[in-house]
């Protein structure tokens, strides 16, 4: 009788005890929060190139190196700083003509490419820059890059907007709910945050100058936060 009484209590206490946990469990609202913070950029990146052929390698070579040297003179005299020239690729490749059907394949000549990056603090240089690098030798124009020097303030007031857009939506759904918001339970940026992204919009740089797309950055955030309602 003992035995059975033992057995009894035992099972009355594992059917008690889940049933107090989950009355003690809070319930909980979660929602999405997305801030986001334009600015214009202050920063440019112009990837150019010099791509010349010649009957040989060697020939190849020597006029590239003297017209990307050129190139190099036009910009420092532009005033751009040697730690903003960056060389990002070369290549020397054969060129051929023929090989179908109907003819052998050839070599006829050499290609010789050098492709730089050019790092501009005011974007205002970026129009005479890019007609400096034509009217030099540059050949080739790969891409233009704009971006933000100093984003971390941006991002700081992105997450700080992304927070309240969260808290605006669950006071919202609490109230349609007939509940309250009680205190945050946990907060995470989901996905983590954007780096700057760029919003084009026309704009001429200098009456002489080419014109230029400068447009906004801008700088987003998002976050997921969890909180105890009442």
């Amino acid at each position: 009788m003992k035995n059975r009484f033992l057995l009894g209590a035992a099972l009355a206490a594992a059917l008690v005890v889940p049933a107090l946990a989950a009355d003690t469990m809070p319930r909980t609202l979660s929602m999405t929060g997305h801030g986001e913070v334009r600015t214009a950029p202050d920063m440019v990146t112009i990837t150019a190139g010099v791509t010349t052929t010649a009957p040989t390698a060697a020939a190849a070579l020597s006029a590239n190196s003297a017209r990307t040297n050129t190139v190099f003179a036009a910009l420092k005299k532009l005033g751009v700083a040697d730690k903003n020239i960056q060389t990002v690729g070369f290549n020397i490749s054969p060129q051929y003509t023929g090989g179908d059907n109907t003819s052998p394949r050839r070599l006829t000549g050499y290609q010789v490419s050098n492709e730089v990056s050019v790092r501009l603090d005011d974007v205002a240089k970026m129009g005479a820059s890019l007609d400096t690098l034509v009217g030099a030798g540059a050949n080739q124009m790969n891409g233009i890059t704009f971006d933000i020097a100093a984003p971390r303030p941006l991002l700081e007031k992105a997450r700080a907007d992304a927070i309240a857009d969260a808290r605006g939506r669950a006071e919202t759904y609490a109230r349609a709910a007939g509940v309250s918001l009680g205190p945050i339970l946990s907060i995470s940026e989901g996905g983590g945050a954007e780096p700057p992204r760029p919003m084009y919009r026309m704009m001429a740089v200098s009456a002489a100058a080419t014109p230029v797309a400068a447009g906004q950055q801008s700088v987003t955030a998002d976050v997921a936060v969890v909180w105890e309602i009442h």
